[in-house]
């Protein structure tokens, strides 16, 4: 298995250090791009085509994680891309799912927890 960049989109910066500073210490992310609100994400997704997969917080300004969801999903060019969503709000779990998530991680984030679910996903 090869490594991946990893394109982590959250508007708080300290749990985009600490998103960061997780996947680097696993082997299987190369590198790991943050974008502070959707809009940031998906002009990410549109200049780096090589985005393995997308951490997705739901609860941001500007452009929440739902709306992104939307936009990839419907995005011949980025559909096939792996997004988990991140949130404190339960709720939210079913939309995100609904919406195109891959899978979802309660915060506060568990390195064990996002390496298992990310793992699981690039070798499917």
């Amino acid at each position: 298995m090869s490594a991946i960049k990893v394109l982590a989109v959250d508007d708080d910066i300290i749990n985009l250090k600490l998103l960061k500073s997780m996947l680097l210490k696993t082997n299987f992310v190369s590198e790991v791009v943050e974008a502070k609100n959707g809009a940031d994400a998906i002009e990410i997704l549109k200049t780096q085509s090589d985005i393995g997969l997308i951490l997705l917080d739901i609860i941001m300004p500007i452009m929440n994680g739902i709306e992104v969801l939307k936009i990839v999903r419907a995005d011949g060019h980025f559909k096939n891309i792996p997004i988990i969503v991140l949130t404190t709000d339960e709720t939210k779990k079913a939309e995100a799912l609904e919406s195109g998530a891959n899978d979802f991680i309660m915060k506060p984030v568990r390195i064990d927890q996002v390496s298992e679910k990310i793992q699981r996903l690039i070798n499917l």
